[in-house]
């Protein structure tokens, strides 16, 4: 079995990227973004957070937000959000344009409170460290195949909450590995496997 979906396209994804309901929003991301390496500070800081956020609700929720968490949370630049105030914070309470959830927004703010003491680069270095090595790693034919959590997320995880980050155990952390290109989780069928193996 290949495990993947087709759409109307004909193209084969993985499963996730085909969900009914919003499949254009899914199929976008799905074929443009994740699994594509990512680095630089601020752009693992947004993902850091967005999957923090993420965490009890389906990724749709998410992307259609995106532009309303980049809007209120300064295009996710770690010196300015670092610099975020409880006015702010209760500013993003109010926000109906993001997820309204307390922890999530503290843990965002604190996050880069940590992130800006590190030196440039740091957040980046520290992240891929933990990726894996791809040789000899068999590519997943199905979801069942891709797990919810790997040894490398677990000591990511902890080794961000050791530094002071909160909100990201270790499924959200590999969920941000794989949504960031640490692993390459598209399906072995699917059109994207070979162009992130290449990237």
């Amino acid at each position: 079995m290949s495990g993947v979906a087709f759409g109307p396209d004909g193209v084969a994804r993985c499963p996730w990227g085909m969900e009914s309901e919003s499949m254009a929003d899914y199929r976008a991301y799905h074929d443009t973004e994740w699994g594509r390496p990512v680095r630089g500070d601020d752009a693992l800081y947004e993902r850091m957070c967005l999957e923090a956020f993420q965490s009890g609700l389906s990724w749709i929720t998410i992307l259609r937000r995106r532009e309303g968490f980049r809007a209120a949370f300064a295009d996710f630049r770690i010196e300015k959000v670092a610099a975020f105030t409880d006015a702010d914070a209760e500013r993003l309470l109010a926000d109906p344009g993001i997820i309204r959830n307390r922890a999530k927004i503290a843990a965002a703010i604190d996050n880069a409170k940590v992130a800006a003491e590190l030196p440039a680069g740091e957040l980046t270095e520290l992240i891929w460290s933990y990726a894996p090595e791809r040789a000899g790693r068999p590519a997943p034919r199905t979801v069942a195949d891709v797990p919810p959590l790997t040894p490398e997320s677990t000591a990511l995880a902890k080794d961000l909450k050791k530094r002071g980050f909160r909100f990201i155990g270790p499924t959200t952390a590999y969920a941000l590995m794989q949504a960031c290109g640490l692993v390459n989780d598209h399906l072995a069928a699917c059109h994207v496997r070979e162009a992130v193996e290449r990237a």
